[in-house]
């Protein structure tokens, strides 16, 4: 007799707290119509290597980590999840600014404007 063994389910690289789920949701229901979801990615630029990029994306890269939110599909870009693993992502507005904003265990700078990091 073979024994089966089970595993939960992998979790997902980044956890998008309820602000942030919204904020998506907000953003889908703007969305241009060939958007399939809102992507994150960390291209490089700043002074410290490595930005945060969140777009639309019409269409699903190969290797890109979904993640079905209620308001509509969360993709994290293949090539950048290593960098991003263990992240919480948040949305924060206050009376200046609003954005997105990055609680990153994998970095380990940034520069000083906030707009780059480094791992």
């Amino acid at each position: 007799m073979t024994e089966t063994r089970t595993r939960p389910a992998p979790k997902a690289a980044v956890i998008l707290t309820p602000r942030a789920e919204q904020r998506v949701a907000d953003l889908m229901a703007k969305a241009p119509d060939d958007a399939i979801g809102v992507k994150l990615s960390t291209p490089r630029r700043g002074c410290s290597g490595l930005a945060y990029s969140v777009d639309y994306v019409t269409e699903e890269a190969k290797f890109d980590e979904k993640i079905e939110t209620p308001g509509g599909v969360f993709y994290i870009d293949g090539a950048s999840v290593l960098y991003l693993v263990g992240s919480t992502m948040d949305w924060v507005e206050d009376d200046f600014s609003a954005g997105f904003v990055f609680d990153n265990p994998n970095a380990k700078g940034a520069c000083g404007c906030g707009e780059s990091f480094m791992v």
